[in-house]
């Protein structure tokens, strides 16, 4: 009876022009969110919650094999989903069934599940896979490093692709679970805490495993996998402190970075107290084998660092740039990769800063030695729209550092770092514009401040400075202190 009552009120909705609407079909996913900069970077259709990383790595053969299990939720009606991902897929199951997928390009991964899934609904996607990592090119490039002894997942702004299926940018952040067996007396690091120590199992491999409980963006995972000495401490917060230098570097080289990265509970406390509480769950780092990386990366919790950065002893400047960004691209990550000065300018500043508080050069001494030393090209690029090509440019870092600076002068101490720390408390574990934190300066500060920021931040050509310093930052001063380690520092950082 239900049923007819049912028909007959949709047949009269009908007749009186007032049709039930009809309910759209599932559609395909997109592969791409629209970055301005890497269009078909990330998948549009759901949303990631958790990746779980299950791997097992021959490193003779730089050989991975492993499953993948994802846990999100659909955005739309899907018919279909992209994964970004490079190697060779066995099968793909999605809620327990078996899916069908398809390459397209050279990165994405289509997946079509045997039933369409609807928005709202929970997916649970299996991928399994294996490949040698070092062998595939996508993008132009091959970003995972094989070294002597294993390999290096470690890059930006692309890196998962070449070990685990995502959906690959920023503003998708998700908690992991990362496990990898290698034979016995090989390492492997990664982010986060280590739940247990590593589990030996009857063949001759020992099993490593990883938790990431805060939200983490896809490109900030890592792997390090070879020969390691591996530290452990504890932090006065009780974080645990986990440090790794790889066996392969030269004697000088291993005492100065350790007696640089061995500092890391000590940075991060400091920056505590300069930009707020920090949001993570571990702190640490990792040293890389010689000539295995060009660059350091703030991977979440455990920044990695090439051993370039401690060939002319301790290098203070590099674990404070990268520890930073736990809060400036790690808590609070951009929602496009155009606004990258949100994290390179901010954690260039906190080496200004850094430098203040030892007494090694003020921010004003490094921003007058800048803005009399830089060639005109430097001018010529605007740090919030630095074009694809230039995102890891100098004017981001350093001119990113000289707005901040300004920015500090035009507002006064109290409002710049009351604005730090509440910028990093209401965008903590999320994402943000450059257009956000202007409107929260001028809410701070009480200031309209769009002409300081158009000049510093979107204007292609050097702008004039004011006050009463303005002649004095006109000559050549003399270089801060700290200026020749922070100059190398960018110069390494800067060559992703």
């Amino acid at each position: 009876m239900r049923r007819l009552l049912v028909a007959t009120l949709a047949t009269a909705l009908t007749l009186a022009g007032t049709a039930l609407p009809a309910q759209a079909a599932p559609a395909p996913g997109g592969a791409g969110l629209g970055d301005e900069y890497f269009p078909d970077y990330g998948n549009s259709g759901y949303d990631v919650s958790h990746y779980d990383v299950r791997l097992r790595y021959y490193p003779e053969q730089d050989r991975l094999t492993g499953t993948t299990t994802i846990l999100a939720a659909a955005t739309q009606d899907l018919s279909s989903f992209h994964l970004d991902f490079v190697l060779d897929v066995a099968s793909v199951k999605v809620n327990n069934r078996p899916a069908t997928f398809a390459r397209e390009g050279d990165h994405e991964l289509v997946v079509t599940p045997p039933r369409a899934v609807t928005r709202g609904q929970a997916m649970t996607v299996v991928v399994q896979y294996s490949g040698v990592p070092s062998n595939k090119v996508a993008a132009g490039f091959t970003a995972w490093t094989r070294t002597a002894d294993g390999g290096l997942a470690v890059g930006e702004p692309e890196m998962a692709w070449w070990w685990f299926p995502s959906n690959d940018h920023p503003s998708d952040k998700a908690t992991f679970d990362v496990s990898v067996a290698v034979p016995d007396g090989v390492e492997v690091l990664s982010n986060g805490v280590m739940p247990r120590n590593p589990t030996q199992d009857i063949l001759g491999w020992k099993r490593w495993s990883w938790r990431s409980v805060k939200p983490q963006a896809t490109y900030l995972a890592f792997l390090a996998i070879g020969q390691y000495e591996i530290t452990r401490d504890t932090a006065a917060d009780g974080q645990q402190v986990i440090n790794a230098y790889s066996d392969l570097l030269p004697p000088d080289f291993e005492d100065a970075a350790r007696a640089s990265v061995e500092r890391t509970a000590e940075v991060i406390d400091w920056e505590s107290s300069v930009f707020g509480p920090y949001a993570f769950e571990a702190r640490g780092g990792v040293v890389a084998p010689p000539g295995a990386l060009g660059f350091a990366l703030e991977t979440q919790t455990r920044p990695v660092y090439s051993s370039g950065f401690f060939r002319s002893g301790a290098n203070m400047s590099v674990i404070v740039h990268e520890n930073a960004h736990q809060w400036f691209g790690d808590a609070v990550s951009v929602d496009q990769w155009k606004e990258i000065w949100l994290n390179e300018g901010f954690a260039s500043y906190a080496e200004w800063l850094w430098s203040e508080a030892q007494g090694e050069g003020t921010a004003q001494e490094i921003f007058d030695y800048l803005y009399a030393t830089e060639p005109d090209d430097f001018w010529t690029v605007a740090p919030a729209e630095p074009g694809a090509a230039e995102i890891f440019g100098g004017a981001v870092y350093d001119r990113g550092a000289m707005t901040l600076h300004e920015l500090r002068r035009a507002i006064g101490d109290d409002d710049f770092f009351a604005l730090l720390r509440t910028w990093t408390a209401e965008k903590r574990y999320g994402n943000a514009d450059t257009a956000e934190f202007i409107a929260l300066a001028e809410k701070v500060s009480g200031q309209q401040l769009d002409e300081l920021f158009q000049a510093w931040l979107y204007t292609p050509s050097k702008p004039a400075v004011e006050g009463a310093s303005a002649l004095a930052r006109a000559a050549a001063p003399q270089a801060p202190k700290s200026w020749a380690q922070i100059r190398q520092t960018h110069e390494l950082l800067r060559s992703h």
